[in-house]
């Protein structure tokens, strides 16, 4: 069965109430949405508020490029509802997938459908919500604003607790 063990690392960190789900979709995507020499790599699951408040600096008042729009805890993967996607090539066939890409139109596995339109589709279809200036993101919100999500109560591993 085809996957990457970084994500599925990365995915036991997201939110219990999505946490299987999230496995399962992962592996359907990468063993019978995209084809040979294509591999699915979630970039992130969870960030703390600190990874958040980095990541809004950049661009700002922290050399880089602007890459997210919101400050820790307005943003879903600080509930572990969120994941970020890459696709990796394996571009020589031996098994090591060298190459991480964000390349929208690329077609790695010659199926004349780009491999980040497969994912965009799979994951939308299975519920998850995207955010249309920022390709790679996926979340699951269950209707909750991330202003209410940081009133909920939370259990003893510091996930909000739904009603």
């Amino acid at each position: 069965m085809a996957h990457d063990n970084i994500t599925l690392q990365r995915i036991e960190k997201a939110h219990p109430k999505i946490r299987e789900q999230l496995k399962a979709d992962y592996l359907e995507c990468n063993n019978n949405i995209l084809g040979k020499g294509v591999r699915l790599r979630f970039s992130c699951v969870d960030r703390t508020p600190e990874e958040q408040n980095k990541l809004y600096a950049q661009g700002r008042t922290l050399p880089g490029d602007i890459v997210t729009w919101v400050k820790a805890w307005f943003s879903y993967h600080q509930y572990g509802l969120a994941f970020d996607i890459v696709l990796l090539y394996d571009n020589d066939g031996n098994g090591t997938f060298e190459e991480a890409s964000w390349d929208l139109l690329k077609d790695g596995d010659g199926d004349k459908i780009a491999d980040w339109e497969e994912c965009i589709s799979f994951f939308k279809a299975k519920g998850y919500e995207t955010i249309p200036n920022d390709k790679p993101h996926f979340q699951k919100t269950f209707g909750y604003k991330c202003k209410e999500l940081i009133r909920l109560k939370r259990d003893r591993d510091g996930y909000v607790i739904f009603k």
